[in-house]
């Protein structure tokens, strides 16, 4: 009987979802455009994650994902782009664990979307084929997070 008020009481809302930072760079345009395709960019991806607490009483919490898009031929940038898309849930009547799983694992699920989509957008404005990120896994990533703080020893 406890476990069901204990899941009447569990709140997860999106309340807001914003694109916060975006930043896109083409530093070769347009003599990259006049380059062969067939000479192979190389492409990199590199994810962040942050989260704040806006207001603990009312269990507002700001979640920023951080997406960074990289194509380079020959050690030279041909584009960069940057988004960090952020969002305001509510999250309430769960334990500190679960509220950590819920920021770096839910919350992330629900921006990856959106940020997949501001990424492929600004690479395609910009001229390039689109660009679409590969589903992330964050509940691994967190899972290695955990691992790896496990593993460190303490200072004290």
């Amino acid at each position: 009987m406890a476990e069901t008020d204990q899941q009447q009481n569990t709140v997860f809302n999106i309340e807001k979802i914003y694109l916060k930072d975006v930043s896109y760079e083409a530093p070769g345009v347009p003599q990259v455009f006049s380059q062969s395709q067939n000479a192979g960019a190389e492409i990199g991806v590199q994810l962040g994650l942050e989260h704040s607490i806006l207001a603990a009483e009312q269990g507002l919490y700001e979640v920023v994902l951080t997406i960074t898009a990289t194509a380079k031929r020959e050690n030279k940038n041909i584009f960069l782009v940057e988004v960090k898309q952020a969002g305001i849930f509510r999250i309430g009547g769960v334990n500190m664990e679960t509220l950590q799983r819920a920021l770096e694992i839910s919350c992330a699920n629900a921006l990856l979307p959106f940020a997949r989509e501001a990424i492929n957008d600004f690479v395609e404005k910009g001229g390039f084929p689109q660009l679409l990120i590969n589903p992330i896994n964050f509940e691994a990533l967190y899972e290695q997070k955990q691992s790896a703080q496990a593993t460190q020893p303490s200072i004290n």
